[in-house]
């Protein structure tokens, strides 16, 4: 485990209370992930290191449009304890957090090229069948699979490519 997720833990888990008790688990969410987006960004990257940028302007800049106080709040909390740069792993683990108390399954299929919406139906509602809950499906396209899909979901990894296979079987021959 990464330094900066062991880091990010307890505030992603900051994020959710405070979003459990408000009711604003979607809120938290877009504002986030915005967040996070802005943060992983190279240049505010740069500037969120800047000793020169005040707490209130980073806030300033990371928070979303219309965010509420307690989002601002905490912005402010993690600007004071020097955490800012770890926003992207903070988002993640809250929407881990946030998809366990929603009882949804969070898959990512990455396939070789992009796949048509009826495919990731099907395997949405597969993979509904296997975990017996909600499944929300994010893809990714990553050439090197030259083909099939690799899913993962939760601790699950489901290594359907090419490439896995190939590996498997020199893998196989080799010994």
């Amino acid at each position: 485990m990464s330094q900066a997720m062991t880091i990010a833990r307890p505030y992603a888990r900051a994020a959710f209370a405070i979003a459990r008790d408000g009711g604003q688990f979607a809120p938290w969410s877009d504002a986030l992930a915005f967040s996070a987006r802005v943060a992983a960004d190279p240049q505010a990257a740069a500037l969120l290191g800047h000793p020169a940028l005040s707490h209130d302007d980073a806030v300033a800049l990371l928070a979303p449009e219309g965010a509420d106080a307690r989002f601002a709040e905490f912005l402010a909390l993690l600007a004071t304890n020097g955490r800012l740069a770890q926003l992207p792993e903070i988002a993640g683990l809250y929407e881990e957090l946030r998809a366990e108390a929603e009882h949804v399954v969070l898959a990512t299929v990455t396939s070789a090229t992009e796949l048509p919406e009826a495919e990731v139906e099907q395997i949405r509602a597969a993979l509904k069948r296997r975990f017996g809950r909600e499944v929300q499906v994010e893809t990714a396209v990553d050439a090197s699979l030259i083909g099939g899909a690799v899913i993962s979901a939760g601790d699950v990894v489901i290594d359907g490519s090419l490439k896995g296979k190939l590996a498997r079987l020199q893998s196989a021959l080799a010994h």
